[in-house]
């Protein structure tokens, strides 16, 4: 455990303290208000075990009616319920998640975007959205994962107010579709016969973000009614929400060794060493420095729509049709201010023109500290337009022709479309500067001296062949066609048998357009320079900046250089192009998958030494299609090439339940699981990129196997009152093979690659490129504990019996195999798994009255590794832990209108990103504090 990882420990005791604070504050102010009735629960299974809505009010209610539909079910199931109709605990649906025992969540731009559970990635965690699979892309970042390009879901796209349920399957049976090693996420939007009567909810809120100084609004409709006799139902609803946010920080692209790029200039001195060493190219025993030393700051702009449409007919009790529809659009803009020294990453006339005057190398081998002249600087701005727009349709239908016998049907249609239509980015240099200095001795953040004054036009310069203009819209589609039809048959009360077929298609399309070269551009005179810049200022509140650094830059001002220079008007040496260009090729890609199952499954319940017992087995066979495209390079031409491919699979599963008393239950549960390959991993074809001083060149592979695992779960369960759970779970994965990326260093002119993919870049044929490929490996195993403990206090005496907990803690630990070559005998590397975290805890302490409610909740999550092996000789990359703190309170003015307020990132945790194993900074950022407040209003 790193010294981090044990201050946040003691940090989320701290904050927790402080919830609690201020929870009590609260609550005995609130100590007057009569008590809350307790709302009655009901909860039922559907044949593929998906959780049916119960509509309840108040969060201890929510809590109570998804603890019922743990404790109902065979496997490990977890659920979050909706406290009243259109209104879900959380604003943001993967906050609500990371309550759950082994989920923890990414997050951009202040909210969750991705989750893992029991250390397993969004790429292993498949979600169902009312019982059909579906996958939603976001745009991001480099530093916040970028274009999501995979199988991962991206939960920032909706508003928690669309949503009723969601369910969390741990442990696998037959009749739910193959596909993940963590979980399967069930998200369920409202029906309208959920409740049977008429509703109408409105709700209002107005958000603040203390970084970005902004408020926004966030509003949402909902409208349900039933007729005749509540055998038609029909219920629609709206969301909508404009946020403004900032990032800010440091992004220092990695640090590499002296020797990289050509070295230091042989003028160099450094106290205590040679020249030898100071440019020394092992990996293992070289000085490492900072790549690119750089501050940036993100103005960030997002819309949100959401709206959800069901209808619902029973023409006979036995028969049930239903009919939902779901969409959500997603427009943002983002806006980028950079200062960067390029030039210690750069070769040629970058970094060994530069000299090193003076340095502290600390016991790491790093050089902390630096003051060099000739170091290459570049200021840049970026403005990226981000949009996805989603929509779904199903239609979905159960017949019961007898007590005992019952079938049903699903049919869906799945529709994820990113765009990026505008992605530019401009920059500005300045060669060779004198007096350039960095240092990390004392902070975190770098101290950056310029030795000039970065605001002034006549400092910088726009120079053709150096200085850059990046137009690189690009597109992303994911569809998704899905049918199952199912039955179940119930011999006696003993033993149901269950049967089913279900196919699905998914589609994915990629492809992007680049300029033929993005150095080609005007040279400017200072007089138009200075027309087409403007000043950015006001960098570093909130941020902890030592004294120093520079709170204000010149940047490109990209409106005004698209007016004088006509950048988008695609023609000249603007014109962009699919095929001329290497990255533009790397960007095109298709699949098609077509999967189809069929499975058997025996529900049983049976009495055994003096206990009861109830579980399933099951086996699902599985066969799966795939045809990729893409542009490679066969014997020395780059071509189109598509590949087929198809396999099977037998999935076995087991899941066995024991009341051992009439509160105790326990658990096993064994199944055999898969999760196919990421999308974008299987094309065949290949991307040469170049920007700035990064060179990489990334392949797909379209003959990977899908990540395949024996799982083995565990779990002892007590619930001692209505509401109230203790429960331990233990859980085993042997992962028997698994998709690694493997990454080399190489110079471009042994990749059998033609000099032709890097003409009109900056690159040189001898340039080092990070070469990266997925590859099949051995896999390792994957092992953990998970701990919860759910409890109202309804047993303490006057107002304190109005107070609750949720604490969880999740302990995984892994060991996997990653290849460093296809050769055999090569060197491997054993590390944990890629984005599992070692440790994750959350705790809420809530106060709840028929009036008030009150709740403060606070989420851990361990550092975890990002890649493995690390780019420029460094171990790997990897994520510090963070704390968030979050808090909510609400008053019933009257029994329809309630006021609430609540707080996101209260603590304005940082975006702690490393590399190499001495924690090395890579990414240091924040978004600042996020608040709400709002009237709700149900008719």
């Amino acid at each position: 455990m790193t010294s981090r990882d044990t201050s946040n420990l003691r940090t989320i005791l701290r904050c927790g303290a402080s919830s609690l604070a201020v929870s009590l504050a609260v609550a005995a102010g609130a100590a007057h208000a009569q008590d809350a009735a307790p709302p009655a629960l009901s909860q039922a299974i559907e044949p593929d075990n998906a959780v049916e809505e119960v509509v309840v009010t108040g969060f201890r209610a929510s809590l109570a009616s998804a603890i019922n539909v743990k404790r109902n079910a065979s496997g490990v199931v977890d659920a979050i319920k909706a406290e009243d109709i259109a209104q879900f605990p959380d604003l943001n649906l993967a906050e609500s998640l990371q309550r759950i025992p082994g989920v923890a969540i990414s997050r951009i731009n202040g909210e969750g975007r991705q989750i893992s559970v029991r250390g397993l990635g969004s790429e292993y965690t498949r979600v169902r959205i009312n019982g059909m699979e579906a996958i939603t892309t976001t745009g991001g970042t480099a530093n916040s994962g970028g274009t999501n390009r995979g199988r991962g879901f991206d939960f920032n796209i909706f508003a928690s107010d669309l949503f009723n349920s969601i369910a969390v399957r741990k442990t696998a049976s037959a009749d739910v579709e193959e596909g993940s090693l963590g979980a399967t996420v069930d998200l369920n939007t409202a029906r309208p016969f959920d409740s049977g009567k008429p509703q109408l909810v409105l709700s209002a809120q107005a958000s603040y973000n203390d970084l970005a100084r902004k408020a926004g609004p966030r509003l949402s409709a909902l409208a349900s009614r039933t007729w005749r006799d509540g055998t038609i139902g029909a219920l629609v609803s709206v969301a909508y929400e404009d946020r403004r946010l900032l990032e800010e920080g440091a992004n220092i692209t990695r640090w590499t060794y002296g020797g990289s790029n050509g070295g230091f200039n042989a003028a160099s001195t450094l106290p205590g060493y040679t020249l030898a060493q100071i440019n020394d190219t092992n990996p293992a025993t070289a000085i490492y420095h900072p790549r690119i030393p750089a501050y940036v700051s993100y103005d960030i702009e997002s819309k949100r729509l959401g709206a959800s449409g069901s209808l619902q007919w029973k023409p006979t009790d036995n028969t049930t049709v239903s009919l939902d529809a779901l969409y959500s659009y997603l427009a943002g803009t983002r806006k980028e201010a950079q200062l960067q020294a390029i030039g210690l990453s750069r070769s040629g006339t970058g970094k060994p023109q530069t000299i090193i005057r003076d340095g502290v190398v600390d016991a790491n081998h790093n050089l902390v500290y630096a003051r060099l002249d000739n170091v290459d600087l570049r200021t840049q701005s970026a403005y990226d337009e981000l949009n996805t727009e989603f929509k779904q349709f199903t239609l979905s239908a159960e017949h019961r022709f007898t007590d005992r016998f019952k079938v049903g049907a699903l049919a869906g249609y799945a529709d994820s479309t990113f765009t990026q239509p505008v992605s530019t980015i401009i920059t500005f240099d300045r060669a060779n500067s004198q007096g350039y200095s960095y240092d990390f001795r004392d902070h975190r953040l770098p101290t950056i001296g310029l030795g000039f004054d970065p605001t002034n036009p006549v400092n910088w310069s726009a120079v053709n062949g150096t200085s850059e203009v990046r137009l690189r819209p690009q597109f992303v589609e994911n569809q998704f066609t899905n049918g199952k039809l199912f039955g179940a048959y119930e011999f006696n009360d003993h033993l149901t048998l269950k049967a089913g077929i279900d196919f699905r298609k998914f589609e994915y399309d990629s492809y992007g357009q680049y300029r033929t070269s993005e150095t080609v551009s005007q040279t400017l005179t200072p007089a138009q320079l200075a027309a087409v810049s403007k000043v950015y200022s006001g960098f570093g509140r909130n941020l902890g900046l030592p004294d120093g650094n520079a709170t204000a830059w010149l940047v490109p001002d990209i409106d005004a250089y698209a007016k004088a220079y006509g950048i988008y008007s695609n023609t000249g040496i603007y014109a962009l192009t699919n095929t001329n260009n290497s990255s533009a090729r790397g960007q095109y890609g298709t699949v098609e998958e077509k999967d189809a199952g069929v499975y058997a499954e025996a529900e049983f319940k049976f009495d055994a030494f003096g206990l009861p017992f109830r579980g399933d087995a099951g086996v699902r066979q599985v066969n799966t299609q795939q045809e990729s495209g893409g542009y490679a390079v066969v014997n020395g031409a780059v071509q189109l090439v598509n590949v087929r491919r198809d396999y099977n699979m037998t999935l076995p599963s087991f899941n066995l339940a024991a009341d051992l008393t009439d509160t105790v239950v326990a658990r096993i549960s064994a199944a055999k699981t898969i999760s196919r390959p990421g999308i974008g991993s299987l094309t065949p074809g290949g991307d040469v990129s170049v920007q700035g001083a990064n060179r990489t060149f990334s392949t797909g592979n379209p003959d990977l196997d899908p990540t395949q695992s024996k799982n083995l779960d565990l779990s002892l369960e007590w619930y001692p009152s209505q509401g109230a759970i203790l429960a331990v779970g233990v859980f085993y994965k042997k992962i028997d093979t698994f998709v690694a990326t493997l990454r080399t260093q190489v110079p471009y002119n042994t990749l059998g690659l033609p000099d032709s993919l890097i003409a009109g870049t900056s690159a040189s044929s001898t340039d080092i490129f990070d070469v990266t490929q997925p590859v099949n490996s051995n896999g390792g195993s994957l092992k953990g504990i998970e701990i919860n403990w759910q409890q109202p206090l309804t047993f303490l005496p006057g107002a304190w019996r109005h107070l609750g907990y949720i604490v969880n803690f999740t302990h995984v630990s892994s060991d996997i195999t990653y290849l460093t070559s296809t050769t055999p005998g090569a060197p491997t590397v054993n590390a944990p798994l890629v984005g599992l975290s070692k440790n994750a805890a959350n705790a809420t302490l809530y106060y709840e009255t028929d009036r008030w409610s009150v709740r403060g909740s606070v989420a851990y999550r361990g550092g975890y590794l990002t890649q493995v092996p690390g780019n420029d000789g460094n171990a790997y990359h990897g994520t510090n832990s963070t704390v968030n703190v979050d808090a909510q309170a609400s008053f019933n003015v009257r029994p329809n209108l309630k006021l609430s307020i609540e707080g996101v990132n209260l603590t304005d945790e940082f975006n702690d990103q490393y590399v190499g194993d001495s924690n090395r900074l890579n990414v240091y950022t924040h978004s600042g504090r996020t608040f709400f407040v709002g009237l709700r209003y149900n008719f």
